[in-house]
């Protein structure tokens, strides 16, 4: 399996961070992972709603030091 996808978005608020999940997942290989750092709280709702919509399956939601959060998604095969 390849290096994970890194999404960075700390800093931005919604709608940007899961737009720029989106454009990262459209140009991933079926199978990727992808991991979005986000500081804006609706990540935690945003992220795995549009995961949801492309069939993409949400590995974890974690909590860093920083408030940052990281969704980890893979893309469907």
């Amino acid at each position: 399996m390849s290096e994970p996808i890194l999404v960075d978005a700390r800093g931005h608020h919604c709608p940007v961070p899961t737009l720029k999940l989106r454009k990262a997942h459209e140009t991933a290989a079926p199978g990727a992972e992808l991991v979005l750092l986000a500081t804006d709280p609706m990540a935690r709702i945003d992220a795995p709603h549009f995961a949801g919509q492309v069939g993409a399956t949400v590995l974890d939601v974690t909590d860093l030091d920083g408030g940052i959060i990281r969704i980890r998604v893979r893309k469907a095969p």
